[in-house]
């Protein structure tokens, strides 16, 4: 092969002046040689939250214990049909807020109520599994999702003449 080895000193003084021109310093400190990371953070040094965060972090926990609670005294019929559509919505919502409060928790460092959001996810996952099983075969009792047809109402019989 015919040719010659690269001056890698003479490629990086030029890609050093290309970032010169650019008006942007490199990312790495020439006297340390390593990338700058922020200073370490003590494991004793608390972690400075928003009072809003940590607020809105109770509310989602809240609102997920309320709609988990709500599920647990679920007051209409839901073995079929429409009534049974509610629930499992109430259901889904009851999980989406239990992982509001879950994700919310764990990014404002607050582990009881993580703990506690976890807890109403499972729930809302238990008391749509209830309903789910049955519908599927899984249980021993074979429940329907639609609600049966009623037989369409037949005319009156003619009243006898006396």
């Amino acid at each position: 092969m015919s040719e010659r080895p690269r001056d890698w000193d003479k490629e990086m003084a030029d890609i050093d002046k290309a970032i010169a021109k650019q008006g942007t310093s490199p990312a790495t400190p020439a006297s340390s040689g390593g990338p700058a990371y922020p200073p370490a953070r003590s494991v004793a040094e608390p972690q400075r939250t928003s009072r809003g965060g940590v607020a809105l972090t109770w509310f989602w926990v809240v609102l997920g214990i309320a709609l988990g609670s709500a599920l647990l005294l679920w007051p209409y019929d839901k073995s079929c049909g429409l009534p049974l559509a509610f629930f499992f919505g109430a259901s889904l919502t009851t999980a989406v807020f239990a992982l509001l409060g879950a994700f919310s928790a764990w990014a404002h460092r607050r582990g009881f109520a993580h703990l506690l959001s976890l807890v109403v996810l499972v729930w809302a996952a238990v008391a749509a599994a209830r309903e789910i099983l049955p519908r599927t075969g899984y249980a021993k009792e074979s429940l329907t999702w639609l609600c049966p047809s009623a037989p369409p109402a037949s005319a009156p019989a003619p009243a006898p003449v006396p």
